[in-house]
């Protein structure tokens, strides 16, 4: 993956601009405190913590992942105590239960179903009991004439492995209940990518 990435590093950063009320709509949703610790799956140069950081209240302790050093590479300065690294969502060197909340925007719906499913197990083993994960994907369609329009552009986005495969659209929520989450907070956001944000909880009672 981290290839592919660092071919789309140049204009990457000129689409942020169109995930942003996302992002801001699963913060308001994670609602994230102090004492939490934070991991950010597949950061990219860091959209989501460079929101994060400029709220008033935020996790003290905050790590960003993602294949693609170059990525890495474009994030703004970031609190002090946080931390960016290179590593794959599907393969995480964090011990079990490391992390209080956990986050994958507009990763999932980019990923193979193998590696969609990796990703969500690999999450829930890193995340604390009853740990949340915050998850932003591009909605599909619901209504019968939105789903006719777009449906040209929804087949080769399905076909596509470049650019075009950021704009499948995902509900991950089967996928998501499969592997023990139960979703408690979804959200849409339609400015920018049309966008489903959805928080879910790992049961208090799960251990790795």
């Amino acid at each position: 993956m981290a290839p592919q990435w660092d071919e789309m590093v140049a204009g990457y950063r000129r689409q942020l601009w169109l995930e942003r009320a996302a992002l801001r709509t699963l913060l308001d949703l994670l609602d994230v405190a102090t004492g939490e610790r934070l991991l950010d799956v597949a950061t990219g140069p860091a959209p989501l913590l460079s929101e994060l950081s400029s709220q008033e209240r935020r996790p003290a302790t905050a790590v960003g992942v993602d294949t693609s050093a170059a990525m890495i590479a474009l994030a703004p300065p970031l609190p002090s105590a946080w931390r960016l690294r290179v590593a794959d969502a599907t393969d995480m060197p964090f011990d079990d239960g490391s992390f209080d909340v956990a986050t994958a925007s507009y990763l999932l719906h980019v990923l193979d179903r193998d590696a969609r499913r990796a990703a969500i197990a690999e999450c829930a083993r890193v995340l604390a009991p009853g740990g949340r994960l915050g998850t932003i994907t591009i909605a599909p369609p619901r209504r019968s004439i939105a789903t006719a329009i777009t449906a040209p552009i929804r087949a080769a986005a399905q076909r596509s492995q470049g650019r075009l495969a950021g704009l499948r659209p995902l509900d991950p929520t089967p996928e998501l209940e499969a592997a023990g989450f139960g979703v408690v907070a979804r959200r849409r956001s339609f400015r920018g990518y049309p966008s489903l944000c959805l928080v879910s909880r790992r049961p208090a009672g799960q251990s790795g």
